[in-house]
């Protein structure tokens, strides 16, 4: 089983930006479409970003688009969610996500938390106004 562990959360005042690690280990990410997701206070967890395992396509909840970047670094085993312009609303728990390995999800599948098998413990991102 992979394990994945999330980095990078803290509190940023809104307009501004964090970088969100995750890094795996155990397993390659290689050969994975991977995922985040966020989950506010009462509010369920939901979709934000997710990445073809060859990296060619990311897809991006509406909430986000034009402000959060996800990319994968294969080599460094770990994917990143750079975020900008961060706004209240964005205040959540970040999870990442893999899915099993050489699946190859279509973009239909991505945005669905049971896709994946695999999750991170989560780091907070508080977004102050």
């Amino acid at each position: 089983q992979i394990q994945l562990v999330e980095s990078g959360g803290g509190l940023v005042q809104a307009g501004g930006s964090l970088r969100l690690s995750c890094a795996a280990s155990v397993r390659t990410i290689n050969g994975r479409d991977m995922g985040w997701f966020r989950q506010a206070p009462g509010k369920e967890r939901e979709f934000v970003v997710a990445i073809t395992a060859t990296g060619g396509r990311t897809y991006y909840a509406e909430s986000v688009k034009g402000r959060f970047t996800m990319d994968r670094d294969n080599a460094n085993n770990t994917v990143y969610l750079q975020m900008n312009s961060l706004k209240p609303e964005d205040t959540a728990v970040y999870f990442c996500a893999a899915a099993p390995w050489g699946r190859y999800f279509t973009g239909s599948r991505l945005n669905r938390q049971n896709t994946y098998d695999s999750w991170g413990q989560g780091t907070q991102v508080t977004v102050s106004s």
